[in-house]
């Protein structure tokens, strides 16, 4: 009989659902900026605020298209990692307010180096549905998830 393997490690691909919202959302907020009694500046400057947001936030993390995307989480032996075609392999250290839930694992994460949290989406249609399960499964019970990378 073999022991289980200690390892686990993912790839997720652009999700859909994630960007419908993101663009339902973002509608909704030119439509208020269209329809608020504010002046003529500050309605441009929040047309302004929308369009800098999608095109930093389309490509990074809903479209995965940027070369600093993550798109793969690893857990092993050295801890926890993320993928992104840029850097590779990256040591975090996850946050306790990560979730995992089943439409979508929030991904609270720490780059060694970094004093600012960041924050990654994991919908379930991004992953095989028991890819997904193994991941939030993995999240939930495993050893020494929130400790600082080696």
């Amino acid at each position: 009989m073999s022991s289980p393997s200690n390892t686990f490690e993912c790839h997720w691909r652009p999700s859909r659902r994630l960007l419908a919202l993101y663009l339902i959302l973002s509608c909704l907020a030119v439509l208020a900026l269209s329809v608020a009694n504010v002046p003529l500046w500050a309605r441009i400057a929040g047309f302004v605020a929308c369009a800098v947001h999608a095109a930093w936030c389309l490509p990074r993390q809903i479209l995965l298209t940027s070369p600093n995307a993550f798109t793969g989480l690893r857990h092993d032996n050295d801890g926890w990692q993320l993928w992104c075609a840029a850097d590779g392999w990256r040591p975090v250290q996850l946050r306790p307010d990560s979730l995992a839930l089943p439409l979508a694992v929030i991904l609270r994460f720490q780059v060694p180096g970094q004093c600012w949290g960041r924050g990654l989406c994991i919908p379930a249609d991004a992953l095989h549905q028991e890819q997904h399960r193994r991941l939030r499964v993995r999240l939930g019970f495993s050893r020494r998830r929130w400790a600082e990378p080696e």
